[in-house]
């Protein structure tokens, strides 16, 4: 029997209306939008401005038009994995919630958080249960509402990270397409470099740590640019070498939408031509789990069987990897 390999079989995604642009920011923060481009390459970011809908919402629409698209019945989902670093509430997860919103009753789901690496790590760990024969549909969900977790009097953040969500299928596949390889890492080093500093078990919610606005997200700019752009594309770089890859041999590289120059200095180390290198960061900003799989959704009409794809993705903890795939199917 062919070994079983995990193929993304399909894609989904769902971003919300309201558009925060370089333009409004300037009239929140002292900014302005020749600043905000020249250094991140964000022109605009979506926000989920209902007060009353968190990331699950964004993560059922993303499914659901994921289940539409490929005209598969929820039903037949074996797992669903939710790789989100803003999970509507601690404790429950949010992703057993999706799921049984989407109808997938017949699935299991729990949470995943890597910060920015959520998703690529996510697919890690929805291939091996793929691989190991065990299941045949695994739904994975990359999902944050960033807005919820923003200062927005902080203008080193609020320019950065926006919502949205997105989804793939990952299923059994015998003719060697799918996942590859992988290079995934982690170093405790950045604990303290990308957080939230208070409302868990270390920093217990208190009026002190409210009134101290210790519950956004707060990063050391230069330090985490620096550590993002090395690593990154050094995993990139390690995964080439390790499968014998050239920049020849390369499809096209999507890489986490955090800033443009982290994803320039990682296509350089790869000796990528531009137009193998995937970016939208500047009509979403950082949606955190969710810029993987929007590259992919925006992008999907380029997309070939058999095409080499590189990911890579760089995160708070800090977590970083790069992931070889070969495309599955042509777009219809």
């Amino acid at each position: 029997m062919n070994k079983i390999t995990a193929a993304i079989t399909a894609v989904g995604a769902y971003v919300p209306d309201f558009v925060l642009s370089n333009q409004i920011l300037e009239t929140m923060v002292d900014t302005n939008d020749e600043w905000i481009t020249s250094r991140t390459g964000i022109k605009e970011r979506r926000i989920l401005k209902d007060a009353d809908k968190g990331t699950s919402y964004l993560a059922i629409k993303a499914a659901e038009d994921l289940i539409t698209k490929a005209n598969i019945n929820p039903l037949e989902i074996d797992l669903v994995l939710m790789a989100t670093a803003t999970p509507d509430m601690q404790v429950s997860a949010t992703g057993a919630y999706v799921a049984s919103q989407i109808g997938a009753t017949n699935a299991f789901a729990y949470d995943l958080q890597a910060a920015c690496s959520s998703f690529l790590y996510g697919m890690s760990t929805a291939a091996a249960y793929i691989e190991s024969g065990r299941y045949k549909k695994v739904l994975l969900i990359g999902a944050d509402k960033m807005s919820s977790i923003v200062d927005y009097t902080d203008r080193t953040t609020c320019i950065i990270f926006g919502d949205g969500a997105g989804a793939v299928l990952f299923e059994p596949n015998h003719e060697g397409l799918g996942l590859q390889d992988e290079y995934l890492r982690s170093d405790g080093v950045g604990r303290d470099f990308l957080k939230i500093d208070a409302g868990g078990s270390l920093h217990p919610t208190t009026i002190q740590t409210i009134e101290e606005k210790r519950h956004s997200i707060r990063q050391d700019g230069k330090t985490v640019f620096k550590y993002a752009v090395t690593n990154m594309a050094d995993a990139s770089e390690q995964i080439l070498k390790r499968n014998n890859l050239t920049n020849e041999d390369v499809s096209f590289l999507v890489p986490h939408q955090a800033n443009k120059r982290i994803i320039d200095a990682t296509a350089s180390r790869m000796n990528l031509e531009e137009s193998k290198v995937l970016m939208n960061i500047e009509k979403y900003g950082n949606t955190t789990s969710a810029t993987l799989p929007l590259v992919l959704n925006d992008f999907e009409h380029l997309f070939k069987k058999g095409d080499t794809i590189i990911f890579a993705a760089f995160g708070g903890g800090f977590t970083w990897g790069s992931i070889y795939l070969k495309w599955a199917y042509n777009k219809q």
